[in-house]
């Protein structure tokens, strides 16, 4: 049957977007046909508009606006943040697209930009380092009146600028705050210390606290911002003396900067340390909390030193510390990667019950994972039943991928399957594929064979204005000219084209 569909040129997930619930109470059906229109329109909206940006050939913001402008489908559209909104995170980095799309819409009559808008399209800017672009845009939505202009934009304005290398336009950007109507104070000193130790620029930052801290009072926050600045650069000695000055201010270091700590040593290896920092926990009258051992837990994960993990249990046992949800996550995490997997299913089977601690839809995730690494099919459906029968849970699409990937695993694709899930995913949870998704079934589709299958896929991806990336054109080009289909190669070239005259 599948080799029938794909012959014919069809995608099995196309055909299960239309597939009728005829398993639905009719009440239902029309709540789900509802959704289903209210989605559909809010899709053709946008692909109307996208499709009005991509006519212009030029690239320029202005021509942009105008054929926005000029558009009659697009001059139809009810606008709704929601709409607007979700066509600007989707545009990534094509900060010409953006800028186009919130001046159309902003001069549309009634419609108000969210606060999400303005940032993205500050963000976006600045991130292309389309810097002075960026500053007449701040210009204009300050001078209109219209938007908000908070800390928040000031603080992407900055992390921007510190990223470009342009640091001293950040600290320029906070003396210039009074002028912005903003206050200099604790908060956004806060901001320009976190964006510049966050880009490693700690130095910077201590020199300008040594200024500031005589006309601003420091928080606990500025000296937990440091000590992070000098743990991310891996100078520990500098990141002691800094707690030792917070002391010196009247703060007494937190479990938060603690951790910070505790999380530097555990990427440089070095758990007798962390051992001994948990002992000097106790004694300064800051007890490890359930955050400090899930700090240390998941960086035992990524580091590799699997076998810390049970010491860190026992002595997290021992010391009457009680585990929650965040913390079995890692710890189950920790235990699949060190290959313990019966060990990681007893602790989402028994132990969390156990303890009383709930399930999150990432326990559920990070279990069917594992299960899924050891080949344990089986067992990691009946957790996603048991997930789906939850009236608290729904699954993602992080929830499907290692259980598309073991469908994919081999030449003998469990087929019957894949196609079953991807059915779920589509019609029963309604859930939207993403790059990701699409690109890890079409590289496990070539590898088993599927071409027609794959190719379908990455057409419907390039119709649903998704990018592919180039490995997946090459694949597939590569496989289709192997095989001697021909047709197929001629399908994905003609879609190429269409996404290269996009990015002209």
């Amino acid at each position: 049957m599948q080799e029938l569909i794909i012959a014919r040129g069809f995608s099995p997930l196309l055909l299960a977007r239309h597939r009728v619930f005829s398993s639905l109470s009719i009440q239902t059906q029309r709540q789900e046909l509802l959704v289903l229109h209210e989605n559909h329109q809010a899709s053709d909206d946008a692909r109307r508009i996208r499709n009005a940006i991509k006519g212009v050939r030029s690239r320029v913001v202005e021509d942009i606006v105008r054929s926005l402008q000029s558009d009659h489908p697009c001059s139809t559209i009810n606008l709704t943040t929601n709409l607007v909104d979700g066509l600007l995170h989707g545009f990534g980095d094509d900060w010409k697209s953006a800028l186009g799309l919130f001046n159309w819409a902003a001069s549309r009559p009634g419609y108000a930009h969210s606060q999400f808008a303005c940032d993205r399209v500050v963000d976006m800017l600045g991130r292309m380092r389309q810097f002075e672009r960026m500053w007449d845009f701040v210009g204009e939505i300050r001078g209109g009146g219209c938007f908000s202009f908070t800390l928040g934009t000031v603080a992407k304005i900055m992390r921007r600028l510190v990223g470009a290398g342009r640091w001293r336009d950040a600290v320029k950007v906070f003396d210039d705050l009074p002028s912005m109507g903003f206050e200099q104070d604790v908060e956004s000193m806060n901001l320009l210390l976190d964006a510049l130790c966050k880009d490693g620029k700690v130095e910077v930052a201590r020199e300008v606290f040594a200024v500031l801290k005589a006309q601003i009072s420091p928080n606990a926050y500025t000296f937990n911002i440091l000590v992070h600045g000098w743990c991310k650069v891996r100078r520990m000695d500098e990141a002691k003396w800094t707690m030792q000055e917070f002391e010196g201010y009247g703060f007494r270091p937190s479990v938060i900067t603690y951790s910070t700590l505790l999380k530097a040593y555990c990427r440089r290896l070095n758990f007798a340390r962390v051992y001994e920092m948990l002992d000097e926990m106790q004694s300064a009258g800051c007890p490890p909390n359930v955050v400090t051992y899930t700090v240390i837990m998941k960086s035992i994960a990524r580091s590799g030193r699997l076998e810390e993990s049970a010491r860190v249990l026992e002595r997290m046992r021992t010391s009457c510390c009680r585990p929650d949800t965040f913390f079995y996550n890692c710890l189950i995490n920790a235990l699949g990667k060190a290959g313990q997997v019966q060990e990681a299913f007893q602790m989402f089977e028994v132990d969390m019950r156990a303890d009383g601690v709930d399930r999150s839809v990432s326990t559920y995730n990070t279990v069917i994972a594992v299960l899924c690494q050891d080949d344990r099919d089986r067992d990691a459906l009946n957790v996603l039943k048991e997930m789906e029968n939850s009236a608290s849970m729904k699954p993602d699409l992080q929830t499907y991928a290692p259980l598309l990937k073991m469908c994919l695993k081999t030449i003998t694709m469990k087929e019957e399957l894949l196609s079953e899930l991807l059915n779920d995913i589509v019609n029963k949870h309604h859930l939207s594929l993403d790059l990701s998704t699409y690109s890890l079934l079409i590289h496990g589709l070539c590898k088993t064979g599927n071409i027609g299958w794959a190719c379908n896929l990455f057409e419907e991806m390039v119709e649903m204005d998704i990018s592919p990336r180039t490995q997946t054109c090459r694949l597939l080009l590569d496989e289709a000219g192997q095989r001697g289909l021909y047709d197929i190669v001629e399908r994905i070239k003609s879609a190429l084209k269409q996404i290269e005259s996009l990015a002209t």
